[in-house]
């Protein structure tokens, strides 16, 4: 960003210096999802559905003149919000303040604008093309985090690598099909964020406790073209249905469906943020680090994971924010109570926010994430002797020994060579077991067992499968959202 003459250059303009910040707003989140639910996005909708409001009834035969409609386009865009927080404070209804600011600056259709509708009609048909646009952004940016994890996981699908539970080497698996652990959890809210998108529809046009009385008394109790301006007012403005029933709102379970998909997408990122996080600390796997990234200011050495962190702490917020809307659903009486505004004002904005600033940072990590392969060998070798008990001692029977026999002196060298790594020595199972004549197993032979490759089980066959049958058919249909860029940090 370069600056203009006699301007001071900011590193981040969104900030501001003499009032309350949103972090998710000013350092976390896309500007493309920040405008989504930004005043001039909300309030010009408005305008669009009065629009298309106004378009439908002069359609069904209500006196409203092209004149009128060429007025309220005309200043469809630009919002005098002066005059309409003027008005709001007099009035203390937000709507009908922007109807009077509308009104004011297309004259000719001030008596026609909201003409049979209450203010769900804007209100709430916003807030579900703002949460169709919203699951689209986000629907992108999981296509983009499933493409580079794909990637990532090909190129990695038979490099072995030590396999936990409990955080306590377990097995061997491989970075690949670890990665695709990650990947099918995104997979999974792939198909959410669509099927979501797929049930949305507007409130559409319902009058005040969703009769359409008001509606059936200007169209002169002709019900056909009651129902008529529904479809009409969806279509003008890209939508192909409104629900079939409402009261003054639509359901608020629809919102707690939607914020609970965007929730199931901030579990994903998390745990891929707490495995990155242990993966840095065993030194295998690390996230970006720029060239003058500072880690700590007391400890210049070190390489915070502050990307994986601040995943895990944007998740956290989102996850339990996501009990606001089933709460707020809960709660509501009969056709409407006014309980649920500000609570939703806050709670929808800040899950959409905090969904896409995780995704930009997940796409941030997994656009530059670095693999110690020389790493994982050494901690696949210090563990690969224990993780073979079954094959020793298999093979120990085979020479003649007593299976029980050879799991208790199995027990005592493992211990043994535990301790040795606990002192600062190296793992020295292998010299135990050869030692022991009950094995009968010389250390030759033992070295040809020890192929890290020989037990990580179906692991590389897995990571293809998965990839080739159940990722590379979504990406090939949603080839068109895949970018080269990676997302940004802004801080």
């Amino acid at each position: 960003m370069e600056a203009s003459p006699g301007s001071v250059r900011t590193y981040n303009s969104s900030v501001k210096h003499d009032n309350a910040s949103n972090p998710l707003t000013e350092r976390y989140a896309s500007r493309e999802m920040s405008y989504l639910f930004s005043p001039n996005f909300k309030f010009r909708t408005w305008r669009r559905l009065w629009i298309a409001l106004a378009e439908a009834e002069k359609e069904l035969g209500l006196p409203i003149t092209d004149a009128q409609i060429a007025d309220l386009k005309a200043n469809a865009e630009t919002i005098n919000y002066e005059d309409a927080q003027r008005r709001e404070e007099e009035v203390r209804h937000d709507v009908m303040a922007h109807v009077h600011a509308y009104g004011l600056q297309a004259p000719s259709a001030k008596g026609i604008i909201h003409l049979g509708a209450t203010s769900a009609f804007v209100t709430d048909n916003t807030e579900i093309l703002q949460m169709v646009e919203g699951l689209r952004i986000l629907r992108g940016r999981v296509v983009n985090l499933m493409a580079k994890l794909r990637d990532f996981a090909w190129q990695w699908r038979s490099t072995p690598t030590l396999a936990f539970t409990h955080f306590q080497p377990a097995q061997l698996t491989t970075v690949g099909k670890r990665a695709t652990l990650w990947l099918h959890d995104l997979l999974l809210d792939y198909r959410e964020l669509v099927f979501r998108d797929s049930q949305l529809a507007l409130l559409g046009v319902k009058g005040a406790t969703g009769t359409q009385a008001s509606f059936l008394n200007l169209f002169a109790g002709d019900e056909a073209r009651v129902h008529r301006p529904e479809q009409l007012v969806a279509e003008k403005v890209g939508m192909q249905r409104s629900y079939p029933v409402s009261g003054q709102t639509y359901s608020r379970k629809i919102d707690a469906q939607v914020v609970g998909a965007l929730s199931g997408f901030a579990q994903s990122a998390s745990k891929f943020g707490y495995d990155m996080r242990l993966l840095q600390h065993l030194r295998e796997i690390e996230e970006p680090f720029e060239e003058e990234q500072i880690g700590s200011s007391a400890m210049p050495y070190k390489r915070n994971p502050m990307r994986a962190e601040r995943i895990d702490a944007l998740a956290r917020h989102l996850i339990v924010n996501a009990l606001n809307p089933p709460l707020t659903a809960a709660t509501q009486w009969f056709e409407r109570t006014l309980d649920d505004s500000a609570n939703r004002r806050i709670a929808i904005p800040e899950a959409f926010l905090a969904a896409d600033a995780i995704a930009l940072i997940y796409d941030n990590i997994v656009g530059g994430i670095v693999v110690h392969a020389d790493v994982i060998a050494a901690n696949v070798r210090r563990e690969l002797p224990f993780l073979m008990t079954e094959n020793l001692m298999m093979e120990g029977v085979n020479r003649g020994g007593d299976r029980q026999v050879l799991h208790e002196r199995f027990r005592i060298h493992a211990k043994g060579a535990a301790d040795a790594i606990k002192s600062g020595g190296a793992n020295d199972l292998f010299d135990r077991i050869a030692g022991d004549t009950l094995f009968g197993i010389d250390r030759g032979s033992i070295e040809l067992m020890a192929r890290p490759e020989d037990y990580t089980g179906l692991a590389l066959q897995q990571t293809e499968r998965f990839l080739r049958e159940d990722v590379d058919p979504i990406l090939d249909a949603e080839r068109t959202l895949i970018r080269d860029e990676v997302g940004e940090v802004r801080v």
